[in-house]
């Protein structure tokens, strides 16, 4: 089970039914007041990826390329660099997509490679400057969403916390 899965069972004792096959819980008495906030959150979260795509086309990159440069200066580590390896398992998709999509950020000059010091099998991938000035562009475009997406978060986790 999923941590919120868990949590809705002990949440809501006894209003939901265990888990089905494919792994869902399913509601006895699902209401408004449990739909309305997912409701809401999900539509924001639509808002917010719609503008970001379009911000990233302005910006001169599909929304593939600017998640991609997103992930990359956004390391967890703080490194401002990422891997293939790291890359497809952050987006979500086969090793072999998201090295084609590096191969063509990197022929038209948004990222740079560098071999590893310690293995030489392992390229680190960073942006350019070019990279960095697309991606500037579409991220600070995304300001507004971002607090709404991050205000419908609020809204809906502050829903969950009553409810324990």
């Amino acid at each position: 089970r999923s941590t919120w899965a868990s949590s809705a069972l002990r949440r809501h004792s006894g209003r939901f039914a265990e888990p089905s096959a494919l792994g869902c819980l399913i509601a006895d008495d699902l209401t408004t007041a449990d739909v309305v906030p997912v409701a809401e959150f999900r539509a924001a979260l639509r808002r917010f990826l719609r503008t970001s795509e379009r911000n990233a086309r302005a910006a001169g990159l599909t929304p593939q390329r600017y998640l991609l440069l997103l992930m990359i200066k956004g390391a967890g580590d703080h490194s401002e660099q990422s891997t293939v390896t790291e890359l497809a398992k952050q987006l979500q998709l086969a090793q072999s997509t998201v090295t084609e999509l590096v191969s063509r950020a990197e022929e038209i000059g948004l990222l740079e490679r560098e071999r590893s010091s310690v293995d030489g099998r392992i390229a680190h991938l960073r942006l350019t400057e070019e990279g960095e000035r697309r991606l500037a562009r579409s991220f600070t475009s995304n300001e507004r969403e971002r607090q709404e997406l991050r205000a419908a978060f609020e809204h809906l986790q502050s829903g969950a916390l009553a409810d324990v």
